[in-house]
């Protein structure tokens, strides 16, 4: 899997070859800094680590200088591991090395998106899980339009199975979308547009990967 880190900034629409007007997120994608190159020999296995977006001199720990030193790279506030790295790329790849948009991606390319997804806090079955509800206000009942119903059986069981669909914490997960299509590269400015929404708010950080 090779791939940059980038930034989503937000949501845009644009025409594409056919006169389309289609909806894309744009996202601040590199340029990204190789801080780490790992091996078999070494660490079991293969990856080569990237970093992304300057950190303040101030809010820099002395660990964290420390593991940028060899690399000579200034620190980074996000650092991600990629996994057998594009082969042909692969060879070239060196430490403190600067990876741009164009190294990576294509316009008309798929890609997926890898991100945290908005927290919605604690929320009841029917946003969580889509339940339907009972959808009526007659037949004896007042108050249950949006309650989750019977979660088990009384004697037998005697329990609730696990994974029974409940109300609770909602968002917050780590959430991939697959085949997005690149519409629109701006390499001087480090901007990738892809195809329709992608986890997260604005200025959250995503994973591009091909």
């Amino acid at each position: 899997m090779s791939g940059l880190i980038g930034k989503k900034l937000g949501m845009t629409s644009i025409f594409d070859s056919s006169g389309n007007n289609v909806g894309c997120t744009v996202i601040e994608a590199g340029p990204c800094y190789v801080t780490q190159i790992k091996n078999f020999e070494k660490d079991g296995y293969k990856s080569i680590q990237l970093a992304f977006d300057e950190l303040k001199p101030n809010k820099l720990r002395k660990s964290v200088k420390g593991h940028f030193n060899p690399s000579k790279v200034t620190p980074k506030k996000k650092i991600f591991e990629f996994k057998n790295f594009r082969k042909d790329f692969d060879s070239k790849v060196k430490l403190g090395m600067e990876i741009k948009l164009n190294d990576i991606f294509s316009e008309n390319e798929f890609l997926d998106v890898t991100a945290v997804s908005k927290g919605k806090g604690f929320q009841g079955v029917v946003k969580r899980h889509n339940f339907a509800g009972v959808g009526q206000s007659t037949h004896g009942q007042h108050n249950r339009n949006r309650a989750p119903g019977s979660i088990g059986a009384g004697s037998t069981p005697s329990r609730v199975f696990k994974g029974m669909r409940m109300a609770g914490r909602t968002g917050g997960n780590k959430v991939t979308i697959q085949n997005l299509k690149i519409y629109k590269i701006d390499s001087d400015h480090n901007l990738i547009y892809v195809g329709g929404s992608v986890p997260g708010s604005k200025n959250t950080y995503v994973i591009l990967s091909n």
